[in-house]
């Protein structure tokens, strides 16, 4: 959950425009989601366990072993993947409300995998 807050205080420099409820800055969205992204590859690299063997886990291996624990989180990580990583931080989305979901879909993935991962309690 530290990430989710580190990348609440960087989307805080995208300068919010509420009239017309977008931010003006893809610079810090891009940094949000991005944050927000790697937070979940934390949280999911220890429930998940799919960083064995050589090189970098794609997000199909994500994807499959999620499907193999948990229907649920990998209903949040296909969800998740798209607005944080892809609609985030590479396209830098202004629209709140597209952030607003970033936020809560990197909420959900982290609280899934403590409830999944033992020996954690759950807040």
């Amino acid at each position: 959950m530290r990430y989710v807050s580190n990348a609440e205080e960087v989307i805080k420099k995208a300068n919010y425009d509420s009239e017309l409820n977008i931010y003006t800055d893809s610079k810090y969205i891009k940094m949000a989601g991005n944050t927000l992204w790697n937070g979940c590859l934390v949280a999911l690299d220890a429930t998940l366990q799919v960083r064995k063997g050589k090189g970098r886990p794609s997000i199909e291996k994500y994807k499959e072993a999620a499907g193999k624990r948990d229907r649920k989180l990998l209903a949040f990580i296909v969800g998740g993947y798209d607005i944080m990583h892809l609609v985030m931080g590479y396209d830098g989305n202004k629209v709140k409300k597209v952030c607003d979901a970033g936020f809560e879909y990197a909420t959900a993935i982290i609280d899934r995998c403590a409830a999944l991962y033992p020996g954690v309690p759950c807040a």
